[in-house]
């Protein structure tokens, strides 16, 4: 693709189709990513764009992990690349900010040295689509990304995405799902890059949109689109950073998943979902000698997110936006009181999550909604804020947790795609 190219009409329709209307700006964007490219490799005979959205967690928090349900979003700031296919088997990866990569082919064996990097997560995605008896190869690919690293939304799934949706399209003319991308994406991201992380992400990212994802067979996870549109309500959808330092926080985050299951392994089940709720509520007695009082507390906080996901699907499919933000705020007490993931016991004068959500329901006063978002302890918090109080919303939450500290996002229909 040219200059000329990216500049018509025909491209900027392309483009409102993923972006509505921040198309116009996209296509300053588009524009410059080209640029880059042809400096990074020239000027290429048949240069094509890909783009991966971040994602936004809606319910279900610490669920997915147990076999779980969650409702997840993906958003408007995405990772995009300008690609073109090469014919020697080296892919080659400039991301803006970032050192080069290059991968070869060639090698699809797990580098343990490449733990937690890039490479990892590109040599990673080939090698689960060899596996998988799926054709992939060479390329050049200029990246940008708008999806802010350790903000929430999930910069490592959609870099994993767009990875796999740039061999789907390139070599496999776009037949593979956007679920077994997303699977192949955990993959890569569980064996290569060694992180122990769910497919709520992934999936998110993939396939756009509100998604409700049923995880009782992981392999098979059940995944139902949501229609619906929050600015048409009168309501944005916010992230806010706390700016809280995650340093240490690795065993608050695996004690969560490791007390759920100490439930499920008192009957025999290696996860909750397997657990049938009643069993667990009627033999409390004799599991908190084996697993401690938290541990119950956070399964039962599975439970009835699970449900809550349930109607938080069924609120959006049926308009009803004030029993959504009623759930919204259910699920965020009970992550609180329950799942006990808004700060940590190892330093409790830090408390930047649990601060967030007080200052945003005093902010909010009844009309909005509020809840931790993510891993929580030291991370985001989500809030749906009415339109006509979203500009004192960001201010005083700028005032206390410092400038670019709140971002007013969408929801984006699509998610890892050709444009």
């Amino acid at each position: 693709m040219k200059k000329a190219e990216i500049n018509s009409q025909e491209f900027l329709n392309r483009l409102s189709v993923v972006y509505g209307d921040e198309a116009a700006a996209q296509q300053s964007r588009y524009n410059a990513l080209l640029e880059a490219y042809e400096n990074d490799f020239g000027a290429g005979a048949d240069v094509r764009f890909f783009s991966a959205p971040g994602r936004t967690e809606v319910g279900g928090n610490h669920t997915d992990h147990n076999n779980g349900k969650v409702l997840a979003a993906a958003v408007n700031l995405d990772a995009v690349a300008a690609v073109e296919a090469t014919d020697d088997g080296i892919i080659r990866v400039n991301s803006q900010g970032y050192s080069p990569l290059v991968i070869d082919t060639a090698c699809l064996d797990v580098v343990d040295s490449e733990a937690g990097t890039s490479a990892a997560l590109i040599r990673g995605v080939c090698a689960r689509f060899n596996e998988l008896g799926y054709k992939f190869g060479g390329f050049n690919a200029t990246m940008t990304s708008r999806v802010l690293s350790g903000s929430g939304l999930s910069s490592s799934a959609a870099y994993e995405v767009l990875i796999g949706t740039i061999l789907n399209y390139l070599y496999n003319d776009g037949k593979i799902s956007a679920v077994e991308i997303a699977q192949i994406s955990q993959y890569a991201e569980n064996v290569f890059f060694k992180k122990p992380c769910g497919l709520m992400d992934q999936t998110a990212c993939s396939v756009g949109g509100f998604v409700k994802i049923d995880f009782e067979d992981t392999a098979k996870p059940v995944i139902e689109k949501v229609d619906f549109d929050i600015a048409k309500h009168g309501y944005n959808l916010c992230i806010i950073d706390t700016g809280g330092n995650h340093a240490d926080l690795t065993d608050d985050y695996a004690a969560i998943r490791l007390e759920m299951n100490s439930v499920a392994e008192f009957f025999g089940k290696p996860v909750l979902r397997q657990v049938a709720e009643a069993d667990v509520m009627a033999n409390i007695g004799d599991i908190r000698v084996k697993t401690g009082d938290r541990a119950i507390e956070r399964a039962i906080h599975f439970y009835n997110e699970n449900k809550r996901v349930e109607r938080l699907a069924a609120a959006l499919s049926s308009g009803d936006f004030e029993a959504f933000k009623a759930t919204i705020i259910e699920s965020g007490k009970s992550s609180y009181m329950y799942n006990q993931n808004c700060f940590t016991l190892t330093n409790p004068k830090e408390q930047p999550v649990a601060l967030a959500l007080c200052v945003a329901e005093e902010l909010l006063k009844g009309k909005g909604a509020y809840r931790v978002h993510g891993g929580g302890f030291a991370g985001t918090i989500q809030a749906f804020v009415p339109v006509e109080i979203t500009e004192e919303f960001v201010g005083a939450m700028s005032k206390i947790l410092g400038e670019n500290s709140c971002y007013i996002l969408k929801v984006r229909s699509h998610g890892g795609c050709e444009i």
